[in-house]
């Protein structure tokens, strides 16, 4: 079974979660293919825009706990790293498409996103505390620009789940679909962004997305403090109880 999907049309490179079984946990492998169709689409004049997405009921429940645990070192070419920056630098504009939970890094990613939609089932939460970590994806950054540091402490800090309505309250989602629709709605965005002179597009973006130094080195300060963490006994601890359910 492929665990990414990808499919190009209309100028836009789809990218689905595909592990059910997992609830689309984000194993090594996973991270390793999201990368790589990225990287290939942001170099294709072809691909002008990218859709992220999940299963109907689920868009990620985030990171593989069991790998994770076997590979504590979080250098520049562990896979999930590898992609963390590869977000970064993306030319192309990126959309995402939430259905279900977005977990850990399913909510942390769509911080990198351009436009997000979602549907009423969605749910997101951010337990990196809870696990006895620390956030990633520069959303310690990113989250507090967004929604005020004292919303972003309240997200962090108390690990909360909070539904699709407040995300988009507080600006994390562009827009509440329907469940029925959301996918050909969020398509559709994204086409009619391919559709518009890509040059026009990517320097947009890139006039939006400052300070691109200073987040990469936030990432950084993040990942060497959840390494640590993740190899702390708290952490081990909450994890193979989390495996042994």
């Amino acid at each position: 079974m492929t665990t990414i999907q990808v499919h190009d049309t209309q100028g836009v490179r789809v990218l689905k979660f595909n592990r059910p079984d997992k609830r689309n946990a984000i194993d090594l492998a996973m991270y390793r293919q999201l990368t790589e169709y990225l990287i290939q689409g942001d170099a294709d004049n072809g691909i002008h825009a990218f859709l992220l997405c999940g299963s109907h009921d689920c868009f990620t429940s985030g990171n593989d706990v069991a790998e994770f645990l076997q590979h504590p070192d979080l250098g520049p070419e562990h896979p999930a790293v590898r992609f963390l920056y590869c977000l970064t630098e993306l030319k192309k504009p990126l959309v995402a498409a939430v259905s279900g939970v977005a977990v850990g890094i399913g909510t942390t990613l769509l911080l990198h996103c351009d436009l997000v939609y979602a549907d009423e089932t969605a749910r997101f939460k951010m337990p990196f505390v809870d696990l006895a970590l620390v956030p990633e994806a520069g959303a310690s950054l990113l989250l507090p620009r967004l929604v005020g540091y004292q919303k972003a402490a309240e997200l962090l800090l108390l690990g909360e789940t909070f539904d699709a309505t407040v995300a988009s309250h507080y600006g994390l989602v562009n827009r509440v679909c329907s469940a029925t629709e959301l996918y050909e709605f969020a398509l559709n965005q994204t086409c009619a962004i391919a559709a518009k002179s890509p040059l026009a597009v990517q320097q947009t973006k890139a006039l939006m997305r400052v300070g691109k130094q200073s987040l990469q080195q936030q990432m950084q300060l993040e990942l060497s403090y959840f390494a640590d963490r993740l190899q702390s006994p708290q952490a081990r601890e909450i994890f193979l109880k989390f495996l042994q359910r």
